[in-house]
């Protein structure tokens, strides 16, 4: 499973930063390494340099093998919690999606 991590220019990125965030990812969804091919997150600041609540989003795509592409998205105060919340929503999507598949 190869993942990528992309920010806007409002949200500095760091090679640290890439690296918790890669091993966060490979850590919580190991189960679905055989079955997603690539993991794709994607930071962004709405308001920029504005103060605003929840203005930090995290958007993950996951891209499973044989199936559509699978996005959840996650605002918070700031990127750590919105890509804690967008990574439990994707690993609790990829667990559906999946479980569906087995019973057809």
């Amino acid at each position: 499973m190869k993942v990528q991590i992309n920010t806007d220019k409002n949200v500095e990125g760091s090679e640290r930063l890439d690296a918790y965030f890669s091993s966060e990812i490979q850590r919580v969804l190991s189960r679905f390494d055989d079955k997603v091919t690539r993991i794709e997150v994607h930071f962004g600041d709405e308001n920029s340099a504005k103060f605003g609540l929840h203005d930090k989003r995290c958007l993950i795509e996951a891209r499973p093998a044989n199936m559509q592409p699978i996005a959840v998205t996650e605002y918070a105060e700031t990127i750590e919690k919105a890509f804690n919340g967008a990574l439990d929503k994707i690993k609790k999507t990829l667990s559906t999606a999946f479980e569906k598949q087995k019973v057809y």
